[in-house]
């Protein structure tokens, strides 16, 4: 299918997105912003955010949309967590993204590199506010909580699409793990946020509904966008969702009461995050 007009981004060209790029091979930091092929890098890099990547690069999981790899795992690195916060001291950032691969071969599911990584974060990068993007640790509870008392500015986690169309997307994972990932950082305190992809076959009723799931799960933030195929090996594109849809999902959104609806075709989890968080007042 042939990407429309508004799907179309500029390359890269400000000098900030060179300057970062440049630091980010130095230190050696894992992006996702890289490793997932965000359209967006360009427009986050040049205003000073962007999306780390712990726990490795290569992902237990194969969801069908996703251009992270899949394949051979390295142990975790318990010296990760202190080199991630040294090296985002000399970045000179104001906002930071922590995700993570999925790491379901680890008893804890890496919750514990996770909660140190913040602390470190914390220590060495003061004012620094801190979105952790995290997995949903296979529903296990405690694992959550344990990022969850490591206190990041917002908690977000991703379910990607509506009920019915979770096995075909992202097999390995679970419509209620995430509600209830959700659920968990509410109840602690946190700022909850969540993302859509559209275009994967799902209806405008099966969109409208998991807003409803989501918000009634405690989630502040939603964030909705197109779903781009990154390679042949992955999900078709159903469809491309004109930009007046967007806008009608972030109507319906604000309606139900969402603390802010980020909803466009070139909108990702990480678009713009400060100033996401900006509308709850965070930066």
């Amino acid at each position: 299918m042939r990407l429309p007009a508004w799907l179309k981004t500029p390359l890269p060209k400000n000098p900030n997105f060179f300057r970062l790029k440049s630091l980010v091979q130095e230190h050696g930091l894992h992006t996702v912003c890289e490793s997932a092929s965000c359209p967006n890098i360009g427009k986050c890099w040049d205003r000073g955010t962007l999306t780390i990547m712990i726990l490795g690069n290569t992902c237990t999981r194969a969801c069908r949309f996703c251009d992270v790899d899949t394949g051979h795992l390295q142990p975790p690195r318990t010296e990760e967590p202190e080199e991630v916060a040294l090296m985002l001291s000399k970045l000179n950032l104001r906002y930071v993204v922590i995700t993570s691969v999925d790491r379901d071969d680890l008893k804890d599911g890496g919750s514990g590199l996770w909660a140190e990584t913040i602390r470190q974060v914390r220590k060495h990068c003061p004012g620094l506010k801190v979105e952790a993007l995290i997995p949903d640790f296979q529903g296990d509870t405690a694992a959550i909580q344990t990022v969850c008392n490591a206190e990041p500015d917002v908690l977000a986690h991703n379910i990607e699409t509506v009920a019915s169309l979770q096995k075909a997307v992202r097999p390995q994972c679970c419509y209620q793990w995430s509600l209830d990932t959700l659920s968990v950082a509410r109840r602690s305190g946190l700022i909850a946020k969540s993302s859509l992809m559209l275009g994967m076959g799902e209806t405008h009723d099966e969109v409208v509904q998991t807003m409803t799931d989501l918000r009634n799960a405690g989630c502040q933030i939603l964030t909705i966008g197109q779903y781009l195929r990154p390679t042949r090996d992955h999900l078709e594109v159903k469809e491309f969702i004109h930009p007046d849809r967007f806008a009608e999902y972030k109507r319906i959104g604000e309606e139900m009461g969402f603390d802010h609806v980020e909803s466009g075709p070139l909108v990702r989890s990480s678009y713009e995050a400060d100033r996401q968080a900006s509308a709850l007042g965070l930066v």
